[in-house]
């Protein structure tokens, strides 16, 4: 069975890129997938959220922190394909960083999530070039705009929707909404399928992201639709 690697990629800090990949990693993990987090950011968000579980406890998903392979990062993590059934590269942010372009050469899916202001998801457009860029390369590379921390009663997401259209990328579906659960679930090294009942809304909305990212991948990827089968807690 062939790896899939998604890329998880902003140029923009602050959208939830280490929320959505540390999320989707152990909604997969939780489908008895083997799933590899690549933290490289040097911040390492990922790194410290996995190594934050309690009582035990063990994030459903193994984290590797590959930062310091800078423009070299995509022939770290060929280095594990095969190993694992799914990677996701949580990638800085950042114009200048070469650590994006080079997940993206490897990348099957570039998971772009971003938020519902305007202005900062002005800042996020340059992404469509640096996909156009990898594409040279990495013809088959997909991509999917998540519209995260997405709050539906408010005015600026009707507004958001429209700028979201000019970056002339496909839009996911399915949001993840602004729940303080999502926030919580790092600082206890876990995800929202472990945080009880005030989750249940938070791990529909999981659960129904990664079965749009299994549907885009399936043409080229079936062995993921079974991720897609379990049930919803």
């Amino acid at each position: 069975m062939r790896t899939k690697i998604i890329a998880v990629v902003n140029q923009k800090g602050g959208c939830g890129k280490t929320t959505i990949a540390m999320q989707l990693a152990g909604a997969i993990g939780r489908r008895g997938q083997r799933v590899l987090v690549v933290d490289a950011d040097s911040q390492g968000s990922a790194t410290r959220w996995a190594a934050s579980a309690q009582d035990g406890e063990k994030f459903p998903a193994t984290v590797a922190g590959l930062a310091a392979a800078g423009a070299r990062l995509h022939r770290e993590v060929e280095k594990y394909v095969d190993i694992y059934d799914v990677i996701l590269i949580d990638c800085p942010p950042g114009m200048d960083s070469l650590i994006p372009q080079s997940a993206l050469l490897i990348a099957d899916l570039a998971l772009v999530p971003v938020i519902r202001s305007p202005l900062d998801l002005w800042s996020s457009s340059g992404i469509a070039q640096l996909i156009e860029h990898a594409r040279v390369v990495n013809e088959d590379l997909q991509v999917l705009l998540v519209l995260n921390q997405w709050q539906a009663n408010r005015i600026l997401a009707k507004d958001s929707a429209e700028v979201v259209k000019t970056f002339g990328m496909p839009v996911a579906n399915h949001h993840v909404a602004d729940r303080e659960v999502y926030r919580q679930c790092s600082m206890y090294g876990q995800t929202v399928h472990e945080m009880g009942p005030r989750a249940i809304a938070a791990v529909r909305e999981i659960e129904a992201l990664l079965s749009e990212i299994v549907a885009m991948l399936e043409p080229r990827a079936g062995e993921l639709a079974e991720i897609s089968t379990g049930n919803e807690a």
